[in-house]
């Protein structure tokens, strides 16, 4: 079994200008999931730099509101709500809200950084 604790665990500046608490992936986990969790966070008013990553993706929305943009379509996400990004999919998420918007992000197969492209900073 694997814990981890949110207030243990340290930010660090996402390729994707996002706040990023990586949870668990396949090199913190006794037993090699195939899969990764991370927390990331967008400050009020800011976007993420349009990327697309090789995986598909699923965005939960824990605090705040937000646009994401998945190729042509955009989606008006609010807390509790989530939604499926499949796999080299051109996106980006924009904090509509009046606070920091929070969001989990389930990547599958794990995200690597090789398999992630910025397209637009």
């Amino acid at each position: 079994m694997s814990l981890r604790k949110n207030s243990e665990i340290e930010s660090i500046q996402g390729n994707e200008g996002t706040k990023i608490k990586q949870f668990f992936n396949p090199h913190n986990t006794q037993n090699r999931i195939n899969y990764s969790i991370a927390q990331f966070t967008l400050e009020q008013g800011k976007k993420s730099n349009i990327h697309k990553i090789k995986s598909s993706e699923i965005y939960y929305i824990l605090k705040g509101s937000g646009d994401l943009s998945v190729g042509e379509d955009t989606f008006h996400l609010q807390k509790d709500d989530s939604v499926f990004v499949p796999p080299n999919s051109k996106q980006f998420i924009k904090n509509t809200g009046t606070d920091d918007l929070r969001f989990l992000c389930i990547v599958e197969p794990a995200w690597n950084v090789e398999d992630e492209t910025i397209l637009e900073k």
